[in-house]
């Protein structure tokens, strides 16, 4: 996957120059080809606020609900679930996954927050105000990221396939693959959000985010947070950008990582 996003990085500009080469002698002209779709724009991120985050908070999902930042935290013995306080990252409440399993992305749906988890395919159901279980779902294969729009729960598992659940019954709806305009499809789909009627994807082990079309699964954009990640400097391989939260009233988009000192608060522009 990460050699198909670097090919079409490269189409944009966003890959290292070739090494020059020896002009050759001039070939015959190749046969006419069908043209290509145009791929998608660049934007990068204008940060517009920091804020400080727990370097220990090896985050998988991150929401914006009620005026604070939910984030669900993973490895096995230390997976929670946690309310944060935006200035200063102060954990407010925190739900406790049991110690075995591996906790990954996070949902809001109503009065609920839900929480998958890696391998176990278990979901949790917290009460979103005080934190307290209100009871499990089930689902198949593995949970990475999870996002909700005005109808359900979106489902990821590393995959190009996302998957649109019933909230309640978890039972699948329909899918879509994740792809550019030219069909090459786009796996390591990590944490998910909706953000103004489009879906937001973390690509794992990269700086780049993909706004994907909900209906069809196409990359509409690639937003490249090369920046941002150099600002972190973390040493840490694990240490990756992973986590997308949106505050819908004050249009606010904000943007960490595993195990990062920093919550970013950042607006897109194109490149």
């Amino acid at each position: 996957m990460i050699a198909r996003l670097l090919l079409c990085l490269a189409a944009l500009g966003l890959a290292a120059p070739a090494t020059p080469q020896a002009v050759p002698a001039p070939a015959p002209a190749p046969a006419p080809k069908a043209a290509q779709p145009a791929p998608p724009p660049v934007l990068v991120a204008r940060v517009v606020a920091r804020y400080p985050h727990d370097t220990k908070a090896f985050t998988e999902g991150l929401i914006w609900r009620d005026g604070g930042l939910y984030e669900s935290i993973g490895y096995e013995g230390q997976s929670e679930v946690r309310r944060v306080r935006l200035a200063d990252g102060k954990v407010i409440a925190r739900a406790v996954i049991p110690a075995n399993q591996f906790g990954e992305g996070l949902a809001a749906w109503k009065d609920q927050l839900i929480s998958l988890t890696w391998h176990d395919g278990i979901a949790h159901r917290w009460n979103a105000r005080t934190l307290k279980e209100v009871g499990q779902s089930r689902y198949t294969g593995e949970g990475w990221g999870l996002a909700s729009d005005a109808t359900g729960l979106i489902l990821g598992d590393g995959s190009p396939t996302l998957r649109f659940l019933d909230p309640v019954s978890f039972a699948e709806r329909r899918r879509i693959t994740v792809h550019m305009p030219d069909g090459q499809q786009v796996d390591q789909v990590n944490e998910l959000e909706m953000v103004d009627g489009a879906l937001f994807a973390n690509v794992w082990q990269t700086p780049f985010i993909l706004r994907i079309n909900p209906r069809d699964g196409l990359v509409t954009a690639i937003v490249d947070l090369r920046s941002v990640v150099a600002e972190v400097k973390v040493t840490n391989r694990d240490a990756v950008l992973n986590g997308i939260a949106y505050d819908p009233v004050g249009k606010r988009l904000f943007l960490t990582g595993k195990l990062w000192p920093t919550v970013f608060e950042v607006q897109l522009v194109p490149r």
